[in-house]
């Protein structure tokens, strides 16, 4: 429950196969007898970070509105943005839908430093 309302978390279809392809690399870690990788890393760092939001949306930091990249809007009519720091400067981007009925935090994206800073237009230094 979050302001009086119950909340889930949903992954848009983009976001499910970046977790979906993070969870068969660290399946395959482990039957390889892998038990500690960047993956795993990375993957519980995600889990954690949905059970975070799950108990408050606005867990992550607000991204201004006019830093909000145009797909997003065009994709998905987002008019508000988040981000979640992962472990391994990996990044969670999503939105926050809500209703008289639930908050839904709709992750938008999952993926690496490089790859944020290319969707959000950020040149390297």
């Amino acid at each position: 429950m979050f302001k009086g309302r119950p909340t889930k978390v949903i992954l848009a279809p983009e976001a499910r196969d970046q977790f979906d392809n993070l969870n068969k690399i660290v399946c395959d870690e482990i039957s390889k007898g892998i038990i500690s990788s960047d993956h795993q890393t990375i993957l519980d760092s995600l889990k954690q970070k949905i059970e975070l939001l799950r108990d408050n949306p606005e867990y992550g930091f607000h991204i201004p509105k006019d830093r909000i990249p145009k797909i997003y809007i065009k994709d998905y009519g987002v008019n508000n943005l988040w981000k979640v720091n992962l472990s391994l400067a990996w990044r969670i981007v999503y939105t926050i839908r809500g209703s008289d009925v639930e908050i839904i935090s709709l992750i938008l994206d999952i993926f690496d430093h490089d790859e944020y800073n290319k969707k959000f237009g950020y040149k390297k230094k």
